[in-house]
């Protein structure tokens, strides 16, 4: 099913042609056009609230305004996108402590400044994610701060570690520079080996940002789709729009890309949806609605899971990547989550990275 719709700066929305024209929601540069880009980022937009305590805090987030045509196609450099110098990308202020008591390390992301500008404007949206090696899985994210080199954070988080454990565990602040419509850029990061660092007090402390090192796990690739939700008639729509660099599955060195949309209650599977096989591809475009009846009671308790698949018609279907986006969901599909609820009946979409089907977990049951 073919849908047409873009979502301007100044609240409207726009219909564009089907698969067969123009592209419907211009996540992918239009090539050769000669038209200015309908929609520009607002310089007035702010930054959520990081996932504590979401369920009350959700649906007043702030709206997160589309930026031009242009700026929505994925980079190719990635999150390991840096910059050359080391002196150009700022420092990071943090404290340490530990709660003998509750068997807890405490971290205070306290401010950063003179960060890299890696925005076209000059600028930066910076935010950073926290987490102790060798576990990346549990990890925190402070809000994005929008359009600023020198953000004040003052947020803190605690990781439940035994204190015998901390000496061969490595903590890690990295600073990204966010995007709704590409791979959020890393700045730079500061590692602290736990076994420098003295516990015995509070540490309050000032790093130089370092060039964070390429990610070792293979790329899976992005994919772009589109949530709305219309609290009136309880209705949510996801629109799955297309895909960007997919993993090689084939022998061919191609795929043959699919996308399974499935509603999540409870951390159980209660609906699902799957779009048209493309043929022969790594970039796959679909523009293909799904709606899901979700009262507005249960909004917050919902959690919609995309899986990207290699048909295989001989074989078993194989799992390239997935994303998770919900009141439950971390990161960048908990921005997209509470960026629908703050702007009802209004189609935002967002590039996300995919990532392996086993590092996506379900949330618990209520």
């Amino acid at each position: 099913m073919g849908v047409g719709v873009l979502c301007c700066s100044d609240g409207s929305t726009a219909a564009r042609g089907g698969c067969g024209g123009t592209r419907a929601f211009g996540c992918l540069r239009r090539k050769n056009s000669k038209t200015p880009p309908p929609c520009s980022r607002s310089p007035q937009h702010r930054g959520l609230q990081r996932p504590t305590r979401l369920l009350t805090r959700v649906a007043s987030a702030t709206a997160l305004v589309q930026p031009e045509v242009e700026e929505l196609e994925p980079t190719p450099s990635g999150p390991g996108q840096q910059v050359a110098e080391k002196h150009e990308l700022g420092r990071l202020q943090y404290s340490l402590d530990y709660d003998f008591q509750s068997g807890q390390l405490l971290v205070g992301i306290v401010q950063a400044e003179g960060l890299a500008a890696l925005d076209l404007g000059g600028s930066s949206d910076p935010y950073v994610r926290v987490y102790l090696l060798p576990d990346k899985r549990r990890r925190h994210e402070t809000r994005v701060h929008r359009q600023t080199l020198n953000p004040h954070f003052g947020e803190n988080f605690a990781f439940k570690v035994p204190y015998v454990e901390l000496g061969g565990r490595v903590l890690v602040m990295a600073v990204y520079d966010f995007d709704r419509f590409s791979r959020n850029d890393s700045i730079g990061e500061v590692r602290v080996p736990m076994s420098s660092v003295d516990l015995g007090r509070p540490v309050l402390a000032w790093r130089e940002l370092q060039a964070a090192p390429r990610e070792e796990q293979e790329k899976l690739g992005d994919i772009c789709f589109s949530l709305r939700y219309v609290p009136t008639a309880g209705k949510l729509t996801v629109i799955v729009l297309e895909a960007k660099n997919l993993k090689k599955m084939d022998v061919a060195g191609l795929s043959d890309p699919y996308v399974k949309v499935h509603l999540l209650q409870g951390g159980k599977k209660v609906r699902k949806k799957k779009t048209t096989i493309k043929k022969n591809t790594l970039n796959p475009y679909y523009n293909e609605a799904f709606s899901f009846e979700v009262p507005c009671d249960q909004v917050q308790k919902v959690q919609v899971e995309l899986t990207v698949l290699d048909y295989d018609k001989l074989g078993k279907n194989e799992a390239i990547g997935r994303v998770a986006v919900g009141a439950a969901a971390g990161g960048a599909g908990l921005r997209h989550w509470a960026d629908m609820l703050a702007n009802p009946r209004r189609p935002i979409a967002q590039w996300h990275s995919l990532r392996p089907p086993d590092r996506v977990r379900p949330p618990p049951a209520p």
